[in-house]
């Protein structure tokens, strides 16, 4: 099974950057497409940028050339760098891992932009 662990979020100001970091265990990590979600108060989940195993990506387009979505198989790990941030961007982010019956969230990590 693959279990994700996020890290990297914060407080931080309009116009300013965060990396956030997926860990994943197991060993299907190579097969995977890995996923951040965001999910803001009162708001449902939304997908903000995705990459395939053959690091294919895509973008919600209110994050398009703002959010840069990478991977590296070797570590097993999952990066979201957010730059220029806005106060709509804030949310607690999840990271997520499917393929096939594979369908894993990790507990989510809050970032807030805000002065």
């Amino acid at each position: 099974q693959v279990q994700l662990v996020e890290s990297g979020g914060g407080l931080v100001q309009p116009g300013g950057s965060l990396r956030l970091s997926c860990a994943a265990s197991g060993r299907l990590f190579g097969i995977l497409t890995m996923g951040w979600y965001r999910q803001a108060p009162g708001k449902e989940r939304e997908l903000v940028a995705s990459i395939t195993d053959v690091n294919v990506t895509s973008y919600l387009g209110s994050v398009k050339g703002r959010f840069t979505i990478s991977r590296d198989n070797s570590k097993k790990m999952v990066y979201l760098q957010m730059s220029n941030l806005k106060p709509e961007d804030t949310a607690v982010y999840y990271c997520n891992a499917r393929a096939g019956y594979i369908d894993q969230w990790g507990q989510g990590t809050q970032v807030t932009v805000s002065t």
